[in-house]
């Protein structure tokens, strides 16, 4: 047994060593309210979205490789980059999304920013395989990062980011930004006991505790600031709806149901202190950044649909449909009145245009499951729950993918916003 205050942990088999066994200790956070029969409308959100990333200008890339190279400086750097976010702002604009982002022009891949702004991390260079867990994505890296002291946020991580895009958009557009982040169990999924050295945590009950923590100091602060829209990009989610990714976990002596269970008690923890007129969403990813295109994940959402959408304290579900491998729409017959699910149709790994009338007939789809779902609704109030979106961003990592070009992505959220108009 292994003491933390005044409860005894058992041993769990899971990488990170001591791990409390979720039905006998659970995450100190207040529980979700169960559904009932009284249900508040979902906040009302926008029929089209796109998922953040947008592809980065060649001048873009080719002044972050001079600066790696020291050819150029952080401030020429930056104002490159402040000039293609405000270009990328207006076109999201002109093309009429109702959410915009800065495309993460800012960023190599989708996740940075966040955790390398913290302070009680320690760079890792070519880290050695063993510190991977099996089942992880990667078992190699050029730099990660583990905890050797408690972590902290010592100043706003994407506060900055916000500001600007204020400034470019201009007031009457503020409303419509949204931020995304990463995931907070990113590195807990990649390092397991690794995640930290016994002088920061002696188990993940207590790390966790201080990631969730930050998380809702970050939400506040943005709040604060005038943000009303956030998305979380959760790759790892996606994992516990395939069965070879399951089984992986269970090779190493993990038990997925359980592992699951902690990140979804994780997230509520991040999510406890949200304002009610913030709308936080989950991107569900199955992998963006293979040069193929390939998926990391395949397989349906069924064994996680119905904690996923009825357990976590989120507004809306970015989940991606683009791909047969994805399943039916079945699993969403057990999405709440309260909430939204923007259906990712529209794929960013191709530069082939879908046929917008089988679009439109795919979200009239999903509206009659969610119609005759274990909460029955009219057809009406199920489509307003629905809006559409790409899979992915066009850009997870700085490059994106070589054969779909600037203009092929612009067709794309041309189309997204026309079929959004059909329904």
């Amino acid at each position: 047994m292994f003491g933390c205050g005044n409860r005894s942990l058992p041993w769990h088999p899971l990488l990170t060593g001591y791990l409390p066994v979720y039905k006998e200790y659970k995450l100190r956070i207040p529980p979700h309210p169960r559904y009932t029969l009284c249900f508040p409308p979902p906040m009302s959100g926008p029929r089209l979205e796109h998922i953040g990333s947008l592809k980065r200008p060649d001048i873009l890339l080719q002044n972050r490789s001079d600066y790696e190279l020291g050819k150029c400086t952080v401030e020429e750097l930056r104002a490159c980059e402040d000039a293609c976010i405000a270009e990328i702002v207006r076109l999201q604009l002109d093309l009429g999304f109702e959410v915009i982002t800065d495309g993460e022009f800012r960023r190599d891949i989708f996740y940075t920013g966040f955790y390398d702004k913290l302070s009680g991390l320690k760079d890792v260079p070519d880290a050695p395989e063993y510190m991977f867990q099996p089942f992880n994505f990667v078992q190699a890296w050029p730099v990660t990062h583990i905890c050797v002291e408690r972590l902290r946020r010592t100043s706003s991580v994407y506060g900055d980011e916000f500001e600007f895009m204020k400034e470019v958009a201009g007031s009457q557009n503020v409303s419509k930004i949204k931020l995304t982040i990463g995931a907070p169990e990113w590195y807990h999924f990649r390092h397991g006991k690794y995640t930290y050295e016994p002088t920061a945590y002696t188990n993940d009950v207590d790390y966790f505790a201080d990631v969730s923590r930050i998380y809702r100091e970050e939400i506040r602060d943005l709040y604060a600031r005038g943000c009303r829209k956030l998305q979380i990009d959760d790759p790892i989610l996606s994992c516990f709806c395939d069965t070879e990714w399951r089984g992986r976990m269970e090779q190493a002596g993990v038990d997925p149901e359980e592992l699951f269970q902690l990140y979804l008690d994780v997230y509520n923890d991040c999510l406890r202190d949200k304002p009610r007129d913030m709308i936080i969403g989950l991107h569900i990813c199955r992998g963006n950044v293979k040069p193929d295109g390939s998926p990391f994940t395949r397989g349906p959402y069924d064994n996680i649909a119905r904690k996923l959408l009825t357990t976590l304290n989120f507004d809306c579900y970015y989940l991606e449909y683009d791909t047969k491998e994805a399943g039916s729409f079945a699993p969403l017959r057990f999405l709440p009145p309260n909430k939204r699910v923007v259906l990712g149709l529209v794929s960013t790994k191709t530069p082939v245009l879908e046929d917008p009338d089988e679009l439109r007939g795919r979200i009239l789809q999903a509206a009659e499951v969610i119609a005759h779902g274990e909460i029955p609704r009219t057809k009406e109030e199920a489509l307003n729950q629905l809006s559409i979106s790409p899979q992915c961003g066009f850009a997870s990592h700085s490059r994106g993918f070589a054969f779909v070009t600037h203009e092929d992505m612009v067709q794309k959220l041309k189309l997204v916003r026309d079929v959004a108009h059909m329904v």
